[in-house]
């Protein structure tokens, strides 16, 4: 299976796309085709644990890697030490009709740790593929949960390093702790005073800066990415959605064939284009239906076909989907553009310049027959957690609550009642005062931390608190770097000392 950039570059192989992340154009590295997976084998799925599904998935796409390469690695990933849940990803049903996709029983309670436990051993995997003898310098730019995920998977591997640049004010308590406290001799945590599509921008033009990469290059290292930029990343989340059809189908609530509906809450585009992926290797999807909080710059795209980044940029409850600008949507665009590499690039070019693009009326409808989207706001996010809690006794964080909104509200609208699959991306314990607030009232928070809202919502859910975050409390914080937005490259080499 070969690779090629969205904006038209040359192919490379698997491992070469996920040691380089982004490709030498800036495009994303997208496979050269969609390998197929029948019903048939998708019906061998349910009598397999996650760690043989996930094999049988990514060994269509990871040609360069065997197959006990990639059994291995699996199972050093899903390693059920690590999970507190054995299936890994678990599907709890909420009532007819719908249930939601659990992601966060890894260790650092979120989505992010389907992938980023997994890629590290693909990374290390491909440097040696590649004849690739510097150390591998992870740099990432998160909203919250993809820092902590990577500084985890990447801490003290043998050949590497992890910087993380995250908004100072853009994150949760927890979620700031979570990186803050990570140890390891080789991790680097930075807080930028900025957003979330700040530290993206400034993280990119780092990869795309040939300076920096020889200053890098004098010291020994090559930069890699652990942000869903890069194809790494992508393919382990293509997993799981083969795997909550597979249980729907153990658990009697569809027939082999049937489709179904995923309600994804969305960012960076990454976890909803899995499903895309998915969807066009032959899994039976009939809508993806795309939930976005108040930064809602992706529900206009599908309604209007315009993206347009010239809005006001909103903190939420729900701030790993803080975003403006969804940089996985390239991938998506890349196929609508029927793979035009120039055309993508000429969208992105007109983004970068003039904030806004437009793929006109024909592919809007396009990308219509496949997604939908709305968007809720964090009074509506507060709402879908106490109604889901008082009637469904499901409680749920505020990133899968606007999924969970954005579904009936989608169901409302079009009478469209397939089966329906909510993502869950992250435990509600990291947004515990959000989550306490909505459903004890606007109150029930104040005067309280993170660990006491956690104390109380447990006493009030009986839902038990996870040890990650009770270990917060005694844990010292370890990293208090600062930089500004425009001061990314001067922070990344202070951190390394030079």
């Amino acid at each position: 299976m070969s690779f090629f950039s969205t904006r038209g570059g040359a192919a490379v192989t698997a491992s070469q796309a996920i040691l380089y992340g982004l490709a030498k154009d800036g495009g994303l590295y997208v496979p050269a085709m969609f390998p197929p997976i029948s019903l048939q084998k998708i019906a061998s799925l349910t009598g397999m644990d996650y760690c043989q599904r996930a094999s049988t998935i990514l060994r269509t796409y990871l040609e360069d890697y065997t197959i006990p390469e990639i059994d291995a690695a699996l199972a050093a990933a899903y390693d059920k030490a690590k999970f507190d849940d054995p299936a890994i990803a678990p599907m709890k049903r909420l009532d007819e009709g719908t249930w939601v996709l659990e992601l966060f029983h890894g260790p650092t309670l979120a989505f992010k740790d389907m992938a980023l436990q997994l890629l590290p051993h693909l990374t290390t995997l491909a440097a040696r593929k590649n004849g690739e003898t510097r150390e591998v310098s992870i740099l990432v730019a998160t909203s919250g949960d993809t820092g902590k995920a990577a500084l985890e998977g990447f801490k003290d591997v043998p050949g590497t390093s992890c910087t993380v640049f995250y908004p100072s004010d853009g994150v949760s308590d927890v979620q700031k702790l979570q990186m803050t406290t990570t140890g390891g001799s080789n991790t680097h945590v930075i807080g930028i005073q900025g957003n979330f599509d700040d530290a993206q921008t400034g993280v990119k033009a780092l990869f795309s800066s040939a300076e920096f990469a020889g200053q890098m290059d004098k010291m020994g290292k090559v930069l890699s990415s652990a942000n869903s930029i890069n194809f790494g990343r992508l393919v382990p989340q293509i997993v799981y959605y083969f795997s909550a059809y597979a249980d729907l189908l153990n658990a009697g609530a569809i027939k082999l064939g049937e489709e179904v509906n995923f309600v994804v809450p969305t960012g960076n585009f990454g976890n909803i284009l899995a499903a895309y992926y998915a969807r066009n290797m032959g899994l039976p999807v009939k809508r993806l239906i795309c939930a976005s909080n108040r930064n809602n710059v992706l529900t206009d795209f599908f309604r209007n076909g315009v993206y347009d980044t010239r809005r006001t940029f909103f903190k939420t409850t729900s701030p790993s989907m803080d975003i403006l600008i969804s940089s996985n949507l390239e991938r998506l665009l890349y196929e609508c553009a029927d793979r035009d590499g120039e055309l993508v690039a000429r969208w992105m070019k007109q983004l970068k310049e003039c904030y806004t693009y437009a793929i006109g009326e024909q592919r809007q409808e396009w990308m219509n027959d496949v997604f939908d989207a709305g968007y809720c706001d964090d009074m509506q996010c507060a709402d879908e957690i106490r109604a889901r809690f008082e009637q469904d006794h499901y409680l749920m964080d505020t990133h899968t609550a606007v999924a969970s909104h954005v579904l009936r509200e989608y169901r409302e609208k079009t009478g469209d009642l397939t089966p329906a699959v909510v993502v869950s991306t992250a435990s509600p314990y990291k947004f515990a005062a959000d989550v306490l607030s909505a459903v004890a009232g606007s109150d029930a928070a104040n005067g309280l931390d993170a660990f006491e809202c956690s104390e109380k919502l447990e006493q009030l859910s009986g839902v038990q608190i996870p040890q990650q975050v009770k270990a917060l409390r005694s844990l010292p914080v370890r990293h208090r770097q600062q930089c500004q937005k425009d001061q990314m490259a001067a922070a990344v080499l202070e951190a390394f000392g030079k």
